[in-house]
């Protein structure tokens, strides 16, 4: 019986992680801050970043903070109750926020809620991501390049701060993930053409 009430717990915890995760919360904020479709200003992206060029900065850090909490809470519920999944259910939020059924499976990019994920299974290592990234904001304020060196080089820092071993594989599929997510972005970037932090 308690196999089966394993995995039980384990689709809850799984479908409660895509359903939570898939919100769009820079939509949901910009609309309700009478900014409109989020999706029709700037690169057209749902995340904080282009919530950012709305102007409007408080609903920019709300959900950048919200995307985050997306990946830290289903990282902390899947380690209170079904322990030793909290890995592939820290990518299926990251999964969810990218392809929203809400959104026809269109959505972010998976930065903030990536952030999340990894504060919550190390705040070491996602501390470490989070300065790699704000530190490439600050000399060449692209925030696409920001998260690609942090995604990147994450499997690095993931390895030579000696964490958990399992949580290698899983940010150098992330990395892969966020690779494909920023492909716009990376042709701009070759090109010399990505906006940047203004």
């Amino acid at each position: 019986m308690e196999p089966l009430n394993t995995e039980f717990m384990v689709i809850v915890i799984a479908l409660c992680t895509y359903f939570f995760a898939a919100i769009p919360f820079g939509l949901v904020f910009a609309k309700l801050a009478g900014l409109g479709d989020i999706r029709n200003i700037g690169s057209g992206n749902i995340g904080a970043t282009n919530v950012l060029r709305s102007g409007n900065k408080k609903v920019a850090a709300l959900t950048l903070l919200f995307d985050a909490l997306k990946g830290a809470l289903a990282v902390l519920a899947s380690a209170h109750f079904i322990p030793g999944h909290e890995y592939t259910i820290g990518f299926l939020a990251i999964f969810a926020h990218i392809f929203p059924v809400y959104l026809k499976f269109k959505g972010g990019k998976g930065v903030a809620t990536t952030i999340g994920v990894y504060l919550a299974w190390n705040p070491m290592f996602g501390l470490l991501v989070m300065a790699t990234w704000l530190l490439v904001a600050k000399l060449f304020k692209v925030s696409s390049l920001s998260a690609l060196v942090a995604a990147v080089l994450a499997p690095f820092f993931a390895y030579f701060l000696g964490v958990n071993p399992a949580i290698i594989p899983f940010t150098a599929l992330i990395a892969v993930t966020l690779l494909y997510t920023h492909r716009d972005n990376i042709r701009r970037l070759v090109k010399k053409q990505e906006s940047i932090i203004s």
